[in-house]
C-alpha cells in the first residue's frame, strides 16, 4: 500500500534535482523555434548538447524506474525537440537549395564523368549508325522513328514542307505539336534511363542507343534535303539542354547499374545505396534542365527564327552548362 506514495516521492525528488536543466533546455528550444538558431548566444549554443544529453539520461532513468507517465512523456517530447536541433539540418529551404545548385549538383555531375562520356559515345554511335543505314535504304527511317513522331516528316515528305515546318508553327498540325511530342518523349527517355539503370545497365544502354538512333534518323532526312543546317538550329536551341539532360540521366542510370553488377568489396546493397545518392543528386538537377529545355522549346524556338541566332543561343547554353559543371571551383577539388 505504501508503494504509490513512495513512487510519487521518488518522482518529485528526481524532478527537483534535474528540473533546472530541463527548464533551461525547454526555454532555449522555445527561443530557437520562435526565431532561429542565430538568436542564441555562443554560450547557449554550447550548452544545448550538454543539456540534451542530460535530459536523455534522465529519460532513460525515468523509464527504468517506472516514474510517473506524465514526466516520461514530458522528457520524451523535450528530448525529441532537442534532438532535431542537435543532429538535424538547421539551414533554411533557401539555404539548402542554394547549396544544392552551388555545390551538390555540379559535384555529383563531375563524379559521373566516366558514365557521362560513355552515354555521349553511345548516343553518337547510334546516331551515326542510323544515319548511315537510312542513307542506304530509306525504309530504315520507319524502324528508328516512332509513328507518332513522324507526322508527315518522313522520306515521302516534300523538301518545301520540311523547310516550312522549321519556321512556321501556326497550325495545330505544325511543328509545335511535333516539338511538344519530342520534348515529352525525351523527358520520358531521361527518366526511364535513370529508373531502369538498376538492371545492370542494359535498359539504360538500350534507351541511349534508341534515342541516338531517332536523332540520327531525323538528321539524315533533313541533311539529304539540304536542310541539315536549318534543322540543327531548330533542334539545338533547346536540344543542347534537353540532350544534355538525357545524357546525365543515362549516366546516373549507368552508375547505379554498374554498382549493382560490380559492387566491389562493399555489399551489393551498400554499393547501390552509395551510387544512388550521387545519381539521385544528378537527377534532381536533370528535372530542372528538362524544365528549362521546355521553356526554350516553348518560347525561344518561336521567338528566334534566324538560324544564326538559334545557333548562338545553343552555343551559349552549351558553354554555360559546361562551365557550370566542369569549370574548376576556387578552393574546391574538381
Amino acid at each position: 500500500m505504501s508503494k504509490a506514495p513512495d513512487l510519487r516521492l521518488k518522482s518529485q525528488r528526481f524532478r527537483q534535482e534535474r528540473e533546472a536543466d530541463w527548464t533551461r533546455l525547454e526555454r532555449l528550444m522555445d527561443k530557437v523555434e520562435a526565431r532561429s538558431a542565430s538568436a542564441l548566444t555562443d554560450e547557449e549554443l554550447l550548452a544545448i548538447p550538454a543539456l540534451y544529453r542530460s535530459t536523455l539520461s534522465a529519460l532513460s532513468v525515468a523509464r527504468e524506474t517506472s516514474l510517473d507517465r506524465g514526466l516520461i512523456d514530458y522528457l520524451e517530447l523535450l528530448s525529441a525537440r532537442a534532438y532535431f536541433f542537435v543532429y538535424g539540418a538547421r539551414s533554411t529551404l533557401a539555404e539548402q537549395l542554394s547549396a544544392f545548385f552551388r555545390e551538390t549538383w555540379p559535384a555529383a555531375v563531375r563524379t559521373l564523368w566516366r558514365e557521362t562520356l560513355a552515354a555521349v559515345v553511345l548516343t553518337v554511335v547510334a546516331a551515326v549508325a542510323a544515319a548511315v543505314l537510312i542513307s542506304q535504304d530509306g525504309q530504315w527511317f520507319q524502324v528508328f522513328v516512332p509513328v507518332d513522331m513522324v507526322q508527315g516528316r518522313d522520306p515521302a515528305a516534300s523538301t518545301e514542307s520540311l523547310r516550312q515546318a522549321l519556321y512556321h508553327d501556326g497550325d495545330h498540325n505544325g511543328l509545335s505539336v511535333f516539338a511538344t511530342f519530342l520534348f515529352t518523349h525525351n523527358a520520358q527517355v531521361a527518366l526511364a534511363a535513370f529508373a531502369l539503370g538498376f538492371a545492370f545497365c542494359a535498359p539504360t544502354i538500350m534507351l541511349l542507343l534508341y534515342n541516338g538512333a531517332t536523332l540520327g534518323a531525323f538528321l539524315s532526312l533533313y541533311v539529304s534535303r539540304g536542310l541539315g543546317f536549318e534543322l540543327g538550329g531548330w533542334l539545338l536551341i533547346h536540344g543542347v539542354t534537353e540532350l544534355f539532360a538525357i545524357i546525365l540521366a543515362g549516366a546516373a542510370g549507368l552508375r547505379i547499374g554498374w554498382a549493382a553488377a560490380f559492387p566491389g568489396r562493399a555489399s551489393r546493397l551498400a554499393s547501390i545505396s552509395q551510387a544512388g545518392r550521387t545519381a539521385g543528386a544528378v537527377m534532381g538537377g536533370v528535372v530542372v534542365m528538362l524544365f528549362l529545355a521546355g521553356l526554350l522549346e516553348g518560347f525561344g524556338r518561336q521567338l528566334v527564327t534566324n538560324d544564326l541566332a538559334r545557333y548562338a543561343v545553343a552555343a551559349t547554353s552549351g558553354l554555360v552548362w559546361l562551365a557550370y559543371f566542369y569549370a574548376p571551383r576556387r578552393g574546391r577539388a574538381s
